[in-house]
Formats: C-alpha cells, sequence, structure tokens
C-alpha cells in the first residue's frame, strides 16, 4: 500500500517481507532509503500524517499499529490491534487512526500529539471486514461487509465517528 507525501514529496512504500519501510524519489523513480520497522512484523497497511511528519503501520503478523516517525527514521510507538489488521487510514480532522481487522474490529486509536497515541477501542463489526475509507470533511467511516453472521453479503457500512465523552 505505496503512500505518496505532498509535503515531502517522497513515496513510502512497505517491504512487508523484510520488516523495512522504504523511501523513494519520485523525481528519478529511486529507492532513496530503507529503514527498519523495529518490532512490527508484516507491515502491510500504511496511512500518513504528513503534516506531522508521521507514518501509521498495520503490522499483520504480530497485530501492532506502529508509529514511524518521517523525519527521525524510526519507530516511535508499537500499540496492539485486534487479531488480522490490513487497511489503516488517518482522519487528521479527528486525530484518529482507524485499522481495519479481518477478525472483526475496527481498532481505534487517538493522536494526543505527534509523539503520544492511545487506543481507543476495538469497535465490533462483521468478520472479515479488513478494508475501510475514511471521508474527512464528514468523518464517516466506510466499511465493506462480505459477510454478516457467516453468510455472503455485500454490502457498504457507515459509521459515524463518536466524539465526546
Amino acid at each position: 500500500m505505496p503512500q505518496y507525501d505532498p509535503i515531502a514529496r517522497k513515496v513510502y512504500v512497505n517491504l512487508q517481507v523484510q520488516n523495512i519501510f522504504a523511501v523513494i524519489d519520485p523525481a528519478t523513480d529511486k529507492v532513496v532509503e530503507r529503514y527498519s520497522v523495529g518490532q512490527c512484523k508484516g507491515n502491510h497497511g500504511m496511512a500518513l500524517d504528513p503534516e506531522h511528519h508521521r507514518a501509521f503501520l498495520a503490522c499483520e503478523e504480530n497485530n501492532l499499529m506502529t508509529v514511524f516517525d518521517l523525519d527521525k527514521h524510526t519507530a516511535i510507538a508499537f500499540l496492539p490491534l485486534a487479531d488480522g489488521p490490513d487497511v489503516i487510514k488517518f482522519d487528521a480532522g479527528l486525530s484518529r487512526i482507524y485499522v481495519a481487522c479481518y477478525s472483526g474490529a475496527l481498532s481505534v486509536f487517538h493522536q494526543d500529539d505527534p509523539d503520544h497515541y492511545r487506543k481507543l477501542e476495538d469497535f465490533r463489526v462483521q468478520h472479515a471486514v479488513h478494508s475501510l475509507a475514511v471521508d474527512p470533511k464528514t468523518h464517516r467511516v466506510y466499511t465493506p461487509e462480505q459477510e454478516e453472521d457467516g453468510k455472503p453479503v455485500a454490502r457498504m457500512v457507515v459509521y459515524e465517528a463518536v466524539t465526546g465523552p
């Protein structure tokens, strides 16, 4: 899941099998840097916070969300995820990170500031929900469902973000 950073003007890519985070210069189409992702194993999904120079990695082999500092080139936080993480998205307006997990949960985190993160919840959804999209204006979270209680379905579910106490 490569991501383009419009501020740094770089492309970031997970080299999942090697547990490496790679940086590509799109002007030359060359890999210019490779960094270890620390204790993250199987770095698959990725989202960016370009304003704060952070990448969020979904580590599918050990169910962690890794926060990667793009300036220091190192992982700065590891937070537990529900089983089977896949797609990860960042909602800059709410400072939230959402991770769709195949086991039937959306793991939700809050960015208190660029160096501090906390888990809000593992929100239960249908099994096999492993992708999502976030609308940055409405903060709605969209998840396609392919199962309902083990039976095949094809539908989009829309969740409203809850804020406040």
